[in-house]
């Protein structure tokens, strides 16, 4: 039977670029959380962080990522902080395979800077926020059933590593 699998890790870890290639390779739906998000309230993340704050867009995650694990196997691309919050690791666990995309707080900040879509970076310099997320996820992050690395490695690689352990591991 297969099993959703859901992709974690810092922003700009990959999940969704490769999030986008698995789900193609694998002719399974995808779900963007934050593109889903967007588009469900008609708002950018930006405008739901700065109207109604952190915890009204972190519950808007949690109903989207539990709402997709109600309905047939897909890729998820969870938001960074996502799997940092309340017990969204240990009601997943069981229902979904959790990928953590590993990349250093270094790789990843090199990957969003100029990006203005992301508000948890607004007003810093990368590389410090990036490690002081790294610092207060880690430890969630590292509860995920398969860790698959990034750094220095095409798109390509990563997702066939993604789809390796979808197929050993998911069912698919």
């Amino acid at each position: 039977m297969k099993r959703p699998l859901i992709l974690i890790g810092l922003p700009g870890s990959g999940k969704t670029v490769v999030g986008r290639r698995v789900s193609r390779e694998l002719d399974a739906p995808f779900l963007d959380v934050d593109a889903a998000i967007e588009e469900s309230v008609g708002r950018s993340i930006r405008d739901i962080f700065e109207q109604d704050g952190e915890p009204a867009f972190r519950e808007m995650e949690r109903y989207a990522v539990s709402t997709a694990l109600d309905g047939e196997p897909c890729v998820i691309a969870a938001g960074g902080g996502w799997a940092a919050e309340g017990d969204n690791l240990g009601d997943a666990e069981s229902q979904a395979v959790l990928i953590h995309l590993e990349t250093t707080p270094r790789e990843a900040a090199a990957r969003v800077v100029g990006q203005s879509d992301r508000p948890l970076m607004n007003g810093h310099d990368a590389e410090p926020r990036m490690e002081e997320l790294w610092a207060a996820r880690r430890s969630f992050y590292e509860r995920a059933h398969h860790a698959v690395p990034t750094d220095g490695r095409a798109v390509e690689r990563v997702a066939a590593d993604v789809i390796a352990l979808a197929r050993s591991s998911a069912g698919w």
